[in-house]
This record gives structure tokens, sequence and C-alpha cells, in this order.
């Protein structure tokens, strides 16, 4: 696991955690620059995803890794926490745990899919495949970068960047990392003192995903955004800059 805390060291404390197959780096790096401005960061790469030769293990396990960083180096409690798209399976943990405290718990466009071990594994021959094989390849990676451009209108250099990152990483960290957040359940309605839950919905994914957030946290403050899943992270100014100021406002709420 790697945490590299920076940014405005007076700020806010706001902790990045990357997505599927993504290190913090390449998921939030077209918008780290403008959070450091205001935010004391702390930027998540997990096992399996953060250069070193250690397979991802599990959800659990690696929320226990999260929970004890911020107890050893911030007392137990953090502003805030943002979760890009299976990052925010993280966050949802870190607050239904209740093992650290979160005041603001900012979910990026998730899905939040949840199932059982049967179904489970069914999606993960499917859907695991398609993650190690479609960047094996120049053909194939040259067909993969198209598509991003095509449906997030990701600039060249930006595809290129995600490509090479999907790439590099274990099959088994991400064939561990995908089938075990299925497995990682959230209660519903969950709601904790002092903690607010703050969802980035990306209006293109669909209702189905609005209203589970709604199942799932109690009283969630949503805000609507005209965009696919996550496309605020992938360079684009007219998509970054308004979920920018979102999070500024849900950064400075009452909770």
């Amino acid at each position: 696991m790697q945490f590299e805390e920076m940014g405005n060291m007076s700020g806010k404390t706001l902790m990045l955690l990357p997505g599927t197959c993504c290190d913090w780096q390449t998921n939030f790096g077209a918008v780290i620059d403008s959070l450091s401005e205001k935010y004391h960061l702390i930027c998540v790469n997990y096992d399996g995803f953060d250069g070193s030769n250690v397979v991802f293990p599990d959800m659990i396990t690696v929320t226990e890794k999260i929970e004890n960083y911020i107890k050893e180096h911030h007392a137990g409690v953090l502003d805030g926490a943002i979760g890009s798209s299976l990052g925010s399976s993280f966050v949802g943990q870190l607050v239904m745990r209740k093992n650290v405290h979160i005041n603001h718990a900012i979910f990026g466009s998730p899905d939040l899919d949840q199932s059982g071990k049967v179904a489970a594994k069914l999606q993960s021959m499917l859907v695991v495949p398609l993650l190690t094989s479609f960047t094996k390849g120049e053909k194939k990676q040259n067909k993969t970068k198209e598509k991003l451009k095509s449906f997030f209108l990701m600039s060249d250099e930006t595809a290129e960047k995600f490509i090479n990152c999907f790439s590099k990483f274990n099959p088994e960290s991400i064939k561990n990392e995908y089938y075990t957040d299925l497995l990682t359940h959230l209660e519903e309605d969950i709601n904790v003192d002092h903690t607010k839950a703050h969802f980035i919905y990306a209006s293109k994914m669909g209702e189905k995903y609005l209203k589970r957030y709604k199942k799932y946290f109690h009283n969630p403050d949503i805000r609507e955004f005209d965009m696919q899943h996550e496309q605020w992270l992938f360079g684009e100014k007219e998509y970054a800059e308004p979920v920018l100021e979102a999070i500024d406002e849900f950064m400075d709420a009452v909770v």
C-alpha cells in the first residue's frame, strides 16, 4: 500500500481512493493540481496497484489497512474522502464500519454493485478477461483507445495514460479487486452522526444507480451532472470544473 500526502498541508484533509485497475496518479491526474491548491491530499494506491509485487488481497483487508493509516497518521479522523468508482466502496466501508470517522464521504458516480458468491464468480469470469486482455497487443490498445476517446471524450494523451495504467497491473490483482468488491456489501440506510454522504451522480449512467445511492445512505446529498461515468476525471474542463465546485461545497458543509 502507498499513502502519499501532498497539496495544501494546512487545508482540510481529503483522501483520494482510485477505481478499478487504477493508481491515483492516473485516476486523479487531471484534477490533482486543482485539488492540491485547497486540500491536504492523502493519495492512496492499493496493494497490487502500488508498483510492488504484492497481489491485491480483498476489499476488507485493504479497508483495514486504510483505517490503520488514518488512525496512526490522522488520529482516526478525516475531513473528507472521495472514492472514484470502485474507490467509493472503500468510502462506504469506512463510514459503515465506524472504526474511523469521515466528515464528508464523497462518492464518485459509483455503481455500488453487490452480489452473492455464485453471481460474483460468474460476473468475474465474464468481465475480468476483458479487463486483462483489451490492452494486449498494439491493435487492441489502439481500438480501446479510440473507444475511450469516443465514449468519454478523452484526449489522445489521456486515453494513452489510461491504457498504460490498465496494462501494467497483475491480472490476479485485477481479478481479486473486481470479485471481492462484488462481495463487499453495504447495509441499507447508513446513517452516522456528523458524517454526510455526498454523491456525484453521472446521469448518463441511468436512474437505477440514483436509486441505489438513496437505498444505502440516509438522506444523501446528490448532485446530478450530465456526463458519463467519472467523465470529470478525464481532462475536459467543462466536466471537471462544475464537479470541483461541488466538492468545495461538500467540504464546506456543516455536519
